[in-house]
């Protein structure tokens, strides 16, 4: 039977509304009954009792807010009765003991990747074009126009002939109200592109507005995050652009590759276009040593790998109130799973740790790293509070709409992506993942900053939860989203791939439901699903300057 309510830790002192409540209303839930004060809609909470002003609040076991005025027992918690709470953190005892899964289903499961020298295997083998500033943001954008449709890695068109419609419509008289009332129709007709290079899945154009005019850390995390992306499993070689005079320097690019990848031998072409001289003669080398490494790359093919070369990136936006007790452990589960068959895990997004930093140190395998972790939090905090935020910030106006009212509830939530294994290493961005395990990564709660940085850390896939819906993904990783209810799975179905709102209708169990996406992971991994990021060409890239972003 379905429930209607739920508390989600036996130390909660609030309730989870699975569906709307209407004022009156009297539910129970293991054998305590619950009247309701006022109507509440699915995804918010109510007290289980009486709160007086200055109470505390638990939600996941760990205190997510205080009461700012007294609050009957089943009246709806909000930003105007509760503010937001949490307890402090210091370095603690190691609590390493973990929910070790049972993984006999995945002994000796594979993927079909590309294999490179240093041993990582790729879930996809891309092309990569990257400007060293954003000055020469327009000479890579003139790059892509010459060479996707060339090459058949252009998408198709199915919007210009919509358009094109809408053309021959007017033309014909038809009025303003007749072209609103033409109904969009996907054209199953559409020519498929054939690739000339089979092996080579994209050539991916990056660009961005670093480089330059910021400060000189800010040019050496864009090296790093760059260099991340060019020692990248799923990139088989490299273009780079440069100005000449940027602050972004090549020895600077060079120096950051060497320390991810100190045997680097994919294609690596670097332009720099006051040292080349004209526009003509820039681009005509940058498209001719391009063709030429992509003959190379191209003769690299698909093998089988074992899943323990997976390293997937966790990640959330658009979260709702259903996030943390469906999408978000589900893909706790799958990462636990992954962990125990010897893959990687990233955990990323700090500001939305904020409330559970004991456990997350607690659970690092030496003080070394828990005092790292603790350190890196304080710091950023700090920052984020003498720029005039905080943490406490972090909720965007839909995670208050849709029941995550305080940062503390959000990021008890959010943090159950990284499911219950050891944390085996603790990275400051842009730093890239070498321990096998769940790995903390440094980075803001912006959904596109924090995929953008994972993926530099060497994620070759990214489990993405959203309950309100996002179109991000990734140049060159597949994002793979998953929906925390049905009813946006169902609205959404062009951009979302999983739907774990079975969860919260008592279909399927968080285990079963972790299992499901690891299935889904290595399909796709392997060539033999697309992710609807892929097929939809999202390809969202933004640096991070440190201490901007929250």
């Amino acid at each position: 039977m379905k429930k209607s309510i739920l508390k989600v830790h036996p130390h909660d002192n609030v309730i989870v509304a699975l569906r709307d409540l209407t004022r009156g209303e009297v539910v129970e839930l293991d054998g305590k009954t619950y009247t309701i004060a006022e109507d509440i809609q699915a995804k918010h909470k109510f007290p289980e009792t009486f709160l007086e002003a200055g109470d505390s609040i638990f939600m996941y076991g760990v205190l997510v807010g205080k009461a700012q005025t007294h609050i009957p027992a089943g009246a709806r918690i909000s930003t105007a009765n509760v503010k937001h709470a949490s307890t402090g953190f210091e370095l603690g005892e190691r609590r390493t003991g973990w929910n070790v899964p049972d993984v006999s289903k995945f002994e000796g499961r594979t993927f079909m990747g590309y294999h490179r020298s240093d041993g990582s295997v790729g879930t996809a083998n891309h092309w990569l074009v990257i400007p060293l500033v954003f000055c020469e943001n327009r000479n890579i954008d003139v790059l892509k126009e010459s060479l996707l449709d060339e090459l058949g890695f252009a998408r198709p068109k199915k919007y210009n002939q919509f358009a094109r419609q809408l053309k021959q419509l007017y033309s014909s008289g038809k009025s303003v109200q007749e072209i609103l009332d033409v109904q969009f129709r996907e054209d199953e007709q559409l020519a498929k592109i054939e690739r000339l290079f089979s092996n080579i899945d994209g050539v991916k154009f990056i660009t961005h507005e670093g480089g330059c005019g910021g400060t000189r850390q800010d040019a050496q995390a864009l090296c790093g995050l760059l260099a991340g992306y060019a020692t990248h499993s799923n990139v088989c070689g490299v273009t780079v652009l440069s100005l000449g005079c940027q602050n972004a320097q090549v020895a600077m690019l060079e120096e950051e590759i060497a320390k991810r990848m100190p045997d680097f031998d994919k294609p690596l072409y670097i332009l720099e276009q006051q040292k080349v001289g004209s526009e003509t003669e820039l681009i005509s080398q940058a498209l001719k040593k391009t063709f030429a490494g992509l003959m190379i790359a191209n003769q690299n093919e698909r093998r089988a790998a074992p899943i323990s070369k997976l390293c997937i990136g966790l990640e959330c936006g658009g979260s709702d109130g259903f996030s943390g007790i469906s999408a978000n452990p589900a893909i706790g589960y799958t990462s636990d799973l992954l962990v125990a068959c010897g893959g990687s895990v990233i955990l990323s997004e700090f500001p939305e740790l904020c409330g559970v930093e004991q456990e997350m140190s607690d659970r690092c395998v030496d003080e070394t790293k828990a005092n790292r972790f603790i350190d890196i939090m304080r710091r950023y905090g700090q920052r984020a509070k003498e720029s005039g935020s905080g943490f406490d910030m972090n909720p965007s106006p839909g995670n208050i709409k849709d029941g995550l009212i305080t940062d503390a509830i959000k990021s008890a939530g959010a943090a159950k992506k990284g499911g219950t294994s050891p944390v085996t290493d603790v990275l400051d961005y842009p730093e890239k993942v070498t321990k096998p395990g769940l790995n903390l990564l440094c980075t803001p709660g912006n959904d596109v900053e924090s995929t953008t940085a994972e993926v530099a850390a060497g994620a070759n896939i990214v489990l993405f939860t959203t309950g309100l819906g996002t179109p991000t993904g990734n140049p060159v990783a597949p994002v793979i989203k998953l929906s925390s209810n049905t009813k946006l799975y169902e609205k959404m179905k062009d951009i979302i791939d999983i739907n774990t709102g079975t969860i919260i209708e008592g279909e399927e169990t968080i285990e079963q439901a972790g299992e499901r996406i690891l299935d889904y992971v290595i399909k796709v991994a392997s060539g033999e699903v697309v992710a609807k990021s892929v097929k939809n060409g999202q390809e969202d890239f933004i640096p991070w300057k440190r201490g901007v972003s929250l």
